[in-house]
């Protein structure tokens, strides 16, 4: 610890900067496990503080799992626990991976929305009848929410047991908007937000971007480990954790019931909310009780009409408990700008009249029928799927990069996702895998010419790819 000083910069209590410097500097290795920290006295003298100012920064220290302390003897750092990974703050990437402006001309496996089944036709009648109806709310804003949107919401989200009442309901500018007015309302700058190494990274960006800090949770084949979740929660104190229970985005992993019961316990005792996004089990038939149906009380649930029906509708809604709704909603409005009534109502009159639910199955069809021609062609490598699922998760084989084989099919005309468009925050594990889309393509011979690239280089291996530019 010689010439040691924390970094307190920022903003809040000094005590809480501090603790948070000793914790940064512990995750980044500056602080060795088992190094014993300054004396509170001489550490007050270096940064000009009082004892008890850093006094609290350590006992906040021992709140989280990461020093102890014997009077007599110091304060000192814990070692990490054996097999365990440390969780680390994002350092925020806004674009991800993916391009801004996708290139002209390109066989498009970087998306999920919905597939082109003829939808169009159906929305566009909704749309002029909604204008017809309601000519002054189209061209005023939206004040007062008719129950229906409400109702609607309710219908959407109910799945296997779980019926959301409609008074828990907020509608929203598609799933996305609905987590991130959750996160918004729900925690404050500075806090932790929980996110598996994996998953829909968008919504860890942007977290970041309005200052919320990332805290990452192992998983393996089964899932979110719950025994990390439980370490993170005592180190880390995460407010809330954002999760994919079912059809998780890239992996494809469903928890199991024992899971879902273990994360709800250890969420009850850290205190920790629950975001559920059912974006994709909504495609599914998947009988597994929502994670909502263990934790009620602490458990947010967010869908909507992107992957099944139209993504441009931007159709969404979530289910929360009755006392974060009214924070929800108005977070949601000062995030977005507010609800607009077109498409608010298109969305609920989709749903209401059961023209969301055909368009659904219709989809549904659609990507069964794709998905087939991705397990025909690629027959023999490691790779998940599901049959309703539009996207698949592929392992490489040594010794392709997940970067590298990207940029390959780009160059082949096929633009797909690697993995660090998915990872939310830095992180050390490697997966050597890829997601492709095969809802995007208009046609299932595009689908099959697509696949047929990636086949091919499979195939070849990097002999039969290289890149001098």
């Amino acid at each position: 610890m010689t010439n040691w000083l924390p970094d307190l910069t920022g903003s809040g209590p000094l005590y809480q900067r501090l603790a948070d410097s000793i914790e940064t500097d512990i995750d980044r290795g500056v602080i060795d496990a088992g190094a014993k920290l300054p004396p509170q006295r001489d550490l007050a003298y270096d940064i000009g503080a009082t004892v008890g100012t850093v006094g609290r920064a350590y006992q906040l220290l021992r709140e989280r799992g990461l020093v102890s302390g014997e009077v007599g003897r110091g304060t000192y750092v814990l070692g990490q626990r054996a097999g365990a990974t440390k969780p680390e703050a994002l350092d925020v990437s806004v674009e991800g991976t993916r391009y801004v402006d996708a290139p002209k001309d390109i066989l498009r496996f970087d998306s999920t929305a919905a597939p082109d089944i003829g939808q169009g036709a159906i929305v566009a009648d909704a749309l002029s009848r909604v204008a017809q109806d309601h000519p002054h709310e189209i061209s005023s804003y939206t004040r007062d929410f008719p129950d229906r949107w409400y109702e609607a919401g309710a219908r959407w989200l109910s799945r296997n047991s779980f019926r959301p009442a409609a008074d828990t309901i907020v509608p929203t500018l598609g799933t996305h908007a609905a987590v991130m007015a959750a996160v918004a309302a729900l925690t404050t700058p500075g806090d932790y937000v929980a996110f598996e190494h994996l998953t829909y990274s968008q919504i860890s960006r942007s977290a970041g971007l309005i200052g919320r800090r990332t805290a990452l949770v192992a998983s393996d084949d089964e899932g979110l480990d719950p025994a990390d979740f439980e370490r993170v929660c005592a180190q880390k104190h995460p407010r809330m954790i954002f999760l994919m229970p079912t059809a998780q985005n890239p992996t494809l992993v469903t928890l199991s019931p024992a899971r879902r019961e273990a994360i709800a316990r250890v969420a009850r005792e850290y205190n920790v909310i629950l975001i559920e996004d059912d974006l994709y089990g909504h495609l599914t038939d998947d009988p597994t009780p929502l994670l909502a149906e263990y934790a009620p009380e602490r458990t947010i649930v967010a869908g909507g009409l992107s992957k099944s029906v139209a993504a441009g509708m931007r159709g969404g809604w979530l289910s929360c408990p009755p006392a974060y709704r009214h924070r929800i909603r108005v977070a949601h409005k000062m995030m977005t700008g507010g609800m607009p009534f077109l498409l608010a109502e298109v969305n609920a009159r989709l749903v209401l009249s059961g023209q969301a639910s055909d368009i659904r199955k219709r989809s549904i069809a659609e990507i069964s029928a794709r998905i087939a021609i991705v397990r025909e062609t690629l027959a023999g490598f490691a790779f998940k799927s599901h049959d309703r699922v539009p996207f698949v998760w592929l392992t490489l084989p040594d010794p392709w990069l997940s970067g590298t084989f990207k940029n390959a099919c780009l160059e082949h005309g096929v633009l797909i996702d690697d993995e660090d468009e998915f990872k939310a925050g830095r992180s050390e594990q490697v997966f050597h895998g890829i997601r492709f889309g095969v809802s995007q393509p208009r046609q299932r011979g595009d689908v099959a010419d697509g696949v047929a690239v990636l086949r091919r280089l499979l195939d070849e291996g990097r002999a039969g790819y290289d890149s001098f530019s």
